[in-house]
């Protein structure tokens, strides 16, 4: 049983437990089948190896807040947030190509040793990956349906799943079709929103929410708090991503650019730039050349801008409204709590 005291390292000790052990035991499944899917069973263990579990704990917390006490098997239906993530990750750093995550390869690149004899080592990689990612998704739904929670507390929650699904895919397509037209950020708003906002903080609450009974108020309550949250997490994710120390971040520094994604950050130096900045902005984004002097030429246009500091301005504000939203809610004290500290650990991240 967890005390009344929030305590991240040690609920974060909890999921890892779930998920590692849980993953461990289907990745062994899978690889039983025959030798040669060894590899591809790793990558499911690697998947979930890492991570600060914060999609677990907002759906844990939405349980709590609503009044309910600690549940083994709540965390074990919170764990299953985590494997969508993975999931999402595993199909996010394919369609993006990145090379790193965690500092270490991304799945579709580790994969490249595992069919060495392939026509198409590449591809098959790719293609591997993307199975991997889909094996995620319905390991978290297996996950989820066995956490041992009442069956009328599962089905109330159910169709949550389906609208996860549905915008956290829809933000991915928004993002790639997006990708490479003319910066705007409000356009580039939407895509966080969809992408990661509501899959991060809002939907995590309000299955945790559902789960507990939730009334109506209080689900309205942890979107208004949720949705601006989430906002904040990635926009600092997209700040990490260009600023930001790969050696902290575990990731390249290069993939935006590189690959002309939509990023506020993006549109924010865009929006305020003038024709010769767009011009230099234009021979680098999408490149697939960059070298450290294409990275930084843009990294001194958006600084000469301030665009770092609106950016961080759009955090502030969006943190602030999520707490105002916090405490227009009637929850218990731990429970605010918790989700205070966690909307300050989602959003004030080392560089």
């Amino acid at each position: 049983m967890a005390p009344e005291r929030w305590e991240p390292a040690a609920f974060k000790a909890r999921v890892d437990q779930v998920l590692h052990h849980f993953v461990a035991e289907e990745a062994d499944r899978f690889a039983a089948v025959d030798p040669v899917l060894g590899p591809v069973a790793e990558q499911l263990e690697t998947a979930v190896a890492d991570g600060k579990r914060l999609r677990a704990a907002f759906c844990y917390w939405g349980w709590r807040a609503v009044g309910q006490p600690d549940s083994d098997a709540l965390v074990r239906a919170a764990a299953s947030m985590e494997l969508v993530h993975a999931a999402a990750v595993v199909h996010d750093d394919l369609i993006d190509d990145s090379p790193l995550r965690h500092g270490r390869p991304t799945a579709h690149q580790a994969l490249r040793t595992a069919v060495p004899e392939h026509p198409r080592t590449g591809d098959a990689a790719r293609s591997l990956a993307m199975l991997v990612g889909d094996l995620l998704v319905a390991l978290a739904g297996q996950l989820f349906v066995a956490s041992g929670l009442p069956a009328a507390y599962l089905a109330r929650a159910r169709p949550l799943w389906s609208a996860l699904a549905r915008e956290l895919i829809a933000g991915e397509c928004l993002e790639i079709l997006l990708t490479g037209t003319a910066p705007d950020t409000t356009a580039s708003l939407k895509v966080i929103r969809y992408k990661t906002a509501k899959y991060t903080v809002e939907q995590p609450l309000l299955i945790g929410g559902t789960l507990a009974g939730a009334g109506e108020r209080l689900r309205e309550g942890y979107s208004a708090y949720g949705l601006p949250l989430g906002e904040a997490f990635q926009l600092r994710d997209d700040l990490l991503g260009l600023f930001g120390d790969p050696g902290r971040t575990g990731k390249a520094d290069t993939d935006d650019v590189r690959g002309h994604r939509p990023t506020a950050l993006l549109a924010e130096t865009w929006r305020i730039s003038d024709e010769d900045e767009r011009e230099r902005l234009r021979a680098l984004l999408g490149r697939g050349d960059l070298d450290r002097d294409d990275v930084d030429a843009v990294r001194r246009v958006m600084s000469r801008l301030g665009t770092p500091g609106r950016v961080e301005n759009m955090i502030t504000a969006r943190v602030e409204e999520a707490l105002d939203a916090l405490h227009e809610l009637d929850v218990p004290r731990p429970a605010a709590d918790a989700l205070t500290a966690l909307a300050h650990a989602a959003t004030v991240r080392p560089a």
